[in-house]
């Protein structure tokens, strides 16, 4: 285990240099000058512009800025905005607790009503339970998620008034429940198709027949046998979708005025802020590859034969 770990490790570092590196150069590489940017309609000062730019290493060529940006990570600097000159470590501390709670909620919402769903239409299969939840799925699947969020926005917190249509305080889990549902449907529908597909495989697999044989109760063959070995799958899609819901926050705080990482993205893309922007999304991929990581060791716990060399 410890020599998978340590493998998996290293393997984590290529992918993050290569993620990073394509953000940098996609940021800073394109035509534009984000120092321009700072003199709006007004004729730049070019002896200030110049000062500007050496003073935050705009000015050395774009691989030894990407030099930089990468050895000040590992001394926890992600980088400084050029406006404010503020610190984006604190940018992202700032906003980072919204959008941690926005995707929790998304998350438990998504592998709970998701698994629950799919395990439902699963034992049912052909039948109409199964249609209505088929149905459903794809009727989300088709929808966008800012059209989602709006018509929620609008029926659940204008017509209806059973919950505010925006978030006032970010910090209170009742007024995030209806941006989180907005946010995890298109994951839900993802979920409920995976867990159903994989209950229909296994309930014809000989371990199946096998419990049954013994004894065992449905509800217990089901409980224990079949919904274990099904959730796989659904446990890999679950891991890389936490980085999903975060990423799809973006539009969705927008929408229900939510003050995280995904409206630090938007404001700063249309700042320029590239400082922002690439220390927003390393941080976003760190968590992709921690979870991918954890999603990987937590298979041998839902399968047992299943053994790290």
């Amino acid at each position: 285990m410890g020599r998978y770990v340590v493998r998996r490790l290293l393997q984590m570092i290529p992918v993050f240099v290569g993620s990073t590196f394509i953000i940098f150069m996609m940021m800073y590489a394109l035509p534009g000058d984000p120092v321009r940017a700072l003199w709006g309609e007004r004729a730049p000062d070019e002896a200030q512009m110049e000062a500007l730019r050496a003073d935050l290493g705009l000015d050395e060529p774009i691989l030894r800025q990407y030099w930089n940006y990468l050895t000040g990570l590992l001394q926890g600097d992600f980088g400084t905005q050029i406006a404010s000159r503020r610190e984006v470590i604190d940018v992202i501390s700032d906003a980072l607790p919204a959008t941690i709670r926005l995707t929790l909620l998304a998350f438990v919402i998504t592998a709970v009503l998701g698994i629950a769903m799919g395990l439902l239409a699963g034992l049912r299969a052909g039948g109409k339970t199964d249609a209505a939840i088929l149905f459903f799925t794809l009727l989300l699947i088709s929808v966008p998620v800012f059209v989602i969020g709006y018509l929620y926005q609008t029926y659940f917190g204008v017509k209806w008034e059973l919950i505010s249509p925006t978030v006032q305080d970010s910090e209170a889990w009742d007024e995030l429940l209806l941006p989180a549902l907005a946010l995890a449907s298109l994951s839900l529908a993802y979920v409920a198709r995976l867990t159903r597909t994989s209950i229909v495989e296994n309930r014809r697999a000989d371990y199946m027949r096998t419990a049954r044989a013994k004894g065992l109760s449905r509800a217990r063959a089901v409980r224990v046998h079949l919904l274990r070995n099904s959730l796989i799958p659904v446990v890999t899609f679950l891991g890389v979708d936490i980085g999903n819901l975060m990423a799809g926050a973006i539009v969705t705080e927008g929408i229900f005025n939510i003050h995280g990482i995904g409206q630090a993205i938007f404001q700063a893309l249309n700042s320029r802020e590239g400082a922002t922007v690439v220390g927003i999304v390393s941080f976003i991929i760190l968590v992709y590859l921690v979870v991918a990581l954890l999603v990987d060791l937590l298979y041998a716990v839902l399968d047992p034969r299943i053994r790290y060399a």
